[in-house]
């Protein structure tokens, strides 16, 4: 093929289609749905104006058969008792509603239009899909989506949705840069799926980038329950001999481990072959449950949107859930949904703080934000600024199909002796990676 083409989808995890980038919606929804069963609220009076609190939202899916996390809404909960012990914001109390998207568009449709009917002044560090069932509410109702995951191209799109990550995209990309200095032939294991015929076209952008040959391409379905040939395939392709190094990138989603219960098994001829992968395939709970440093992850490349878990970066965050969550099982430090919360919450008080004593509304927030405010976030993240026009000529992402994205850039974390710890200090910028990741 030739020419040049826009990316269509960021990695997916199992179960999902892509999703579609939206348009603004024309006009606001009905906000008389029902409350979703399974959404909670940090106990407190609300309502919209003076000295009431402000009333925002988190969501994203638990307890369904896919991608869960449940420490975002649990981890906003606790920021909110967190904040409001200390005076709240301007002197206002910060009410958090939480809902369950429960992994399906009308779930994801629910809590939206339930953020609606609350009127809410922004949704913030939530996780979801379908961006083509929540945004079309939020949109009309002019609300602002602040630090979502990154999983829909919708995310790095409307202009109402304000990113802090340059999710998968800038992952995969991140990682094939990294492995071009370090890698013999590369192997990338992905699902065959139409979501998963993107992951080449971004992990190659890096890869050849960096003077690499692009990566052979072993496909899985999406529902296996082993991957005994796949990871035969891709040994012998990333090593054929002992005496050779290669990597083989699995990117299955939540699926990466019964992959590398296969690979395991199989990695004995070829000893010298690593693994790579991006964050969100794998965790440090994951790590610590397959064996720790004796387990198939251990020398592993792993690429993060932030610094490692046990940065002194992180130690802020790490005391509000000492002081108000010390007992919540659901919050984990190093989890990346988690991480992007306590940073997604950053921007919204710093929004926050810039109105002085002016009204916060879902219009004044999103104007503060237009406005080319900018947040720094205690080098979590380089400092965080989206200005009005994100179709300008400075906007080198916009030409392929990410004009919200601000942040392209990456962390390389390595496992050694079974801990996830910074394999250089920094960030890597991906821009002029991505720019090239719809060249073929």
């Amino acid at each position: 093929m030739t020419g040049r083409r826009r990316i269509r989808s960021t990695f997916l995890p199992r179960h999902h289609r892509p999703v579609r980038a939206l348009a603004l919606a024309a006009g606001a929804l009905t906000a008389g749905a029902s409350l979703v069963t399974g959404c909670g609220v940090v106990p407190g009076t609300t309502g919209g104006s003076g000295d009431d609190p402000i009333k925002v939202m988190t969501w994203a899916p638990s307890d369904t058969e896919a991608t869960n996390k449940p420490g975002m809404p649990a981890f906003a909960e606790a920021y909110a008792r967190w904040i409001n012990a200390r005076g709240g914001l301007n002197g206002r109390k910060l009410t958090v509603l939480t809902c369950n998207d429960k992994n399906n568009g009308v779930g994801a449709a629910k809590c939206a239009r339930r953020a609606v009917k609350e009127h809410v002044v922004a949704v913030v560090g939530s996780y979801s899909q379908y961006a083509d069932s929540f945004f079309p509410p939020l949109e009309g109702a002019g609300i602002p989506y602040i630090g979502g995951y990154g999983v829909t191209n919708a995310e790095f799109t409307s202009p109402l949705s304000y990113p802090i990550n340059g999710g998968q995209p800038t992952l995969l990309a991140g990682l094939g840069k990294e492995l071009a200095r370090d890698c013999g032939n590369v192997t990338l294991v992905r699902p065959d799926t139409i979501a998963g015929d993107e992951l080449p076209v971004l992990l190659d952008s890096g890869l050849t980038t960096g003077g690499h040959r692009a990566a052979a391409d072993v496909r899985a379905a999406d529902d296996a329950s082993e991957y005994s040939a796949q990871s035969t395939k891709a040994l012998a392709g990333s090593g054929s001999a002992k005496e050779k190094e290669g990597c083989v990138v699995p990117a299955l989603g939540d699926r990466t481990s019964t992959f590398m219960d296969s690979f395991r098994r199989a990695r004995a001829e070829y000893p010298r072959v690593r693994t790579a992968m991006a964050m969100g395939s794998v965790d440090q709970t994951e790590i610590d449950a397959s064996g720790g440093a004796s387990g198939p992850y251990e020398g592993s490349y792993i690429t993060g949107w932030y610094p490692v878990a046990s940065d002194a970066r992180w130690d802020e965050m790490k005391k509000v859930i000492k002081e108000e969550a010390f007992d919540d099982n659901r919050i984990d430090s190093a989890d990346a949904g988690v991480q992007t919360t306590w940073i997604a919450y950053t921007v919204f008080r710093k929004a926050v703080e810039s109105l002085g004593g002016g009204e916060v509304s879902a219009d004044s927030v999103r104007g503060t934000l237009n406005d080319g405010l900018s947040v720094p976030t205690g080098g979590l993240t380089p400092t965080l600024r989206w200005p009005r026009d994100t179709w300008n000529a400075t906007n080198h992402l916009a030409s392929i199909g990410f004009p919200r994205m601000v942040n392209a850039n990456v962390t390389l974390q390595v496992v050694r002796q079974g801990r996830l710890v910074a394999a250089h200090e920094g960030f890597t910028d991906v821009t002029q990676t991505l720019r090239h990741a719809d060249i073929d």
